[in-house]
């Protein structure tokens, strides 16, 4: 299928498709100059290789949060798939999307859409684990070259079906007895209830976008949110961007406040990369009305709905996503500028990009700044041992024998020093040992998985909210507990390399480096936050006992699942800091024993009178001049990569103007 493009937000999303293409491509460089001039030992090799393994995860994630009829997935299609020149996320009257869905792009997978039932939310299993197991998903293929064909695959994302209401309350869905309440869950004649066939669907879809790493998550409504915690917890909470979408025929209804408040911008998240689409501003156009009364109206609106949820007005985007998707499958540049859509684009955009650019840049730029500082070091200590050595034999004004061979001597000294030294530092890597086992138990998920069975019982039986209130508030205390012994043990670990550090520069003149440190307080504030989240999800509660126990259960696995993956990512990044910690240093010491080696060889050498003295020294100044050649060049090629690495966004939007 021919797609169209043009837009700002596909041209800022090329624009940084290529900053990370050129990023890349500048690292990739560095890494393979290292290898070739013998530069490049195998942890940092395996460094270079993690960062551009960074570079590659590119998933960019755009929450896209709304009740159920607000126009949400219109305004999907009116940004992302009005190119296609077809509707392809199912939005007419009567079919709306009922299970929430990730619209994304595996070029090695078939283009599909695979559904999950809705009977798996029994299980207590979170998502994430689901999506490993894909025997459990019911998948169906299309062919993306054919709307039609897309068309009718993705209709399954309005399945329903009729169970008995003790089912539906089983599952955890809140089922309201007042029809009016905007869940979407309908009760039928013989008092049974419609409800989603499917409890998540991952949409696999060939697009521009999506090829960039664009991940969409479409979430339908208050009662899908509440049902599917994992949602708030896990995948809105670190959703790059989240587009709230209201209703301009219906304002700030009592749901979308609930919306709002309990899963978006509530207790003390921030509203950082939140936007508001006020959609279905068409239905305000009045052939009958002056334009400027229409406008009048908007405005009105726009001030309402910014009081209403608390938000700046520059914050709030009132739209027509229905004319933006036909205006764009026309080709009608004046229906497109009517609809406002491109202001929203802009604006998401402004949001997505900066956001997913910093995150990539500080990780790489923390990585890349460790490698350099080890490679300063590995070419400073080569220039300083030719030069030393060079100082050496220019004392020899003719050829001294006894001159050499106390020269020699010193040389054997020094190598029987530092093996007795490293013989002393392979000692101390046993008491390292135990530090860093001591630091993994604090931090691994076994222990952790101890603490979650011992809540979990204490849930069981407790019979009240308090009671639930309780365990989760011991198991939030414990888990805190664990990240600080953690970064006390990491202080100790810091404090015994400081200690080997400061003794081999003193016995053996190594450069004066301190090993870097490692923090938990990253993975506090996010612990801190996964708290906020589940007590702001509990404050919000208003079901029956039954209902509540049901999904209090349901989200309390989530909040371990959120904090698992805490603890695992403080893992995995004290495992990297344990292999740098001991780089630098082990880096310096090869480099001194390989000095030590050349040194003596190149005077028993002289000794032996199989070099002349003359020769030597010019050997030794050509080695020195070929090492300052090669930091000259590294530092050239350290420019380029960070010349990339701090791309201004700015150089991006004028480029976009440029092009437009």
């Amino acid at each position: 299928m021919e797609y169209k493009t043009g837009s700002r937000i596909e041209k800022e999303f090329d624009a940084y498709g290529q900053w990370r293409e050129a990023l890349g491509n500048a690292i990739t460089g560095y890494q393979e100059w290292l290898r070739k001039q013998d530069l490049s030992e195998a942890q940092c090799d395996l460094q270079l290789s993690e960062v551009l393994g960074t570079l590659h995860d590119n998933r960019l994630y755009v929450a896209f949060v709304a009740e159920y009829s607000r126009g949400k997935s219109e305004l999907i299609n009116g940004i992302f798939f009005g190119g296609l020149g077809k509707r392809v996320l199912p939005s007419t009257a009567g079919r709306t999307t009922m299970c929430p869905n990730e619209l994304l792009h595996e070029p090695n997978a078939k283009p599909s859409i695979r559904l999950l039932p809705i009977e798996t939310r029994k299980s207590g299993t979170p998502l994430v684990e689901y999506k490993n197991f894909a025997d459990e998903w019911t998948s169906v293929e299309f062919d993306p070259s054919d709307p039609d064909d897309i068309a009718k695959a993705l209709l399954h994302l309005t399945d329903i079906k009729t169970v008995p209401m003790e089912e539906a309350q089983a599952l955890g869905l809140h089922v309201a007895e007042d029809e009016a309440h905007e869940d979407g869950m309908h009760i039928t004649e013989d008092g049974k209830v419609e409800i989603p066939a499917w409890r998540h669907a991952i949409i696999n879809f060939p697009h521009p976008m999506l090829d960039q790493g664009l991940v969409i998550l479409d979430t339908p409504g208050l009662n899908a949110l509440g049902a599917e915690p994992e949602l708030t917890l896990n995948l809105l909470s670190s959703a790059h961007g989240v587009l709230f979408v209201l209703s301009a025929d219906a304002g700030v209804t009592k749901s979308d406040m609930a919306v709002w408040r309990d899963h978006i911008c509530g207790s003390e998240r921030s509203t950082k990369g939140v936007l508001v689409a006020l959609n279905k501003i068409d239905v305000l156009w009045d052939e009958l009305r002056d334009p400027e009364e229409v406008e009048q109206e908007i405005q009105r609106q726009i001030e309402t709905t910014a009081r209403t949820l608390g938000v700046e007005k520059d914050r709030i985007f009132p739209v027509s996503a229905q004319k933006a998707l036909l205006g764009k499958i026309r080709g009608d540049a004046e229906l497109l500028a009517h609809s406002r859509i491109e202001e929203l684009e802009g604006a998401l955009a402004d949001v997505l990009i900066p956001a997913k650019r910093e995150i990539v840049r500080d990780n790489v730029r923390q990585n890349l700044n460790e490698i350099y500082k080890t490679m300063r070091l590995m070419l400073a200590q080569r220039v300083r041992g030719v030069n030393d050595h060079l100082q050496e034999l220019d004392g020899l004004n003719s050829k001294n024998t006894v001159v050499i061979e106390n020269m020699m001597d010193k040389v054997k000294q020094d190598k029987e020093h530092l093996e007795k030294s490293l013989q002393r530092f392979h000692a101390t890597r046993s008491i390292f040992s135990q530090q860093t086992n001591l630091l993994y138990t604090h931090l691994n998920t076994k222990n952790l998985e101890s603490l979650v069975a011992e809540t979990k019982k204490d849930m069981t039986i407790s019979l009240t909210t308090s009671g639930i209130k309780r365990s989760m508030e011991k198991f939030f205390v414990q888990a805190e507990l664990s990240l600080k012994e953690g970064a006390i043990q990491a202080r100790e670990i810091k404090t015994l390399m400081e200690g080997v550090y400061r003794k081999f520069q003193e016995e053996h003149g190594l450069a004066k480096i301190k090993p870097g440190a490692f923090s938990t307080t990253k993975y506090l504030r996010e612990l801190k936050e996964v708290k906020a989240q589940y007590e702001q999800f509990l404050s919000g509660m208003s079901l029956v006992m039954t209902e509540q126990m049901t999904v209090v259960s349901k989200f309390y696995v989530s909040v371990v699942s959120g904090v698992k993956r805490i603890f695992e990512k403080a893992n995995k990044d004290a495992d990297n800091w344990l292999k740098t910690i001991m780089s630098p240093m082990e880096t310096q010491v090869r480099e001194h024993q390989m000095q030590l080696r050349r040194r003596l060889e190149s005077i028993k050498r002289i000794h032996k009178a199989t070099d002349s003295l003359d020769d030597r020294l010019g050997e030794l100044k050509a080695v020195e001049e070929g090492f300052r050649m090669q930091e000259a060049k590294m530092e050239e090629l350290i420019a380029t990569v960070t010349q990339h690495l701090e791309y201004d966004d700015n150089h991006s939007e004028t480029r976009v103007e440029e092009t437009a």
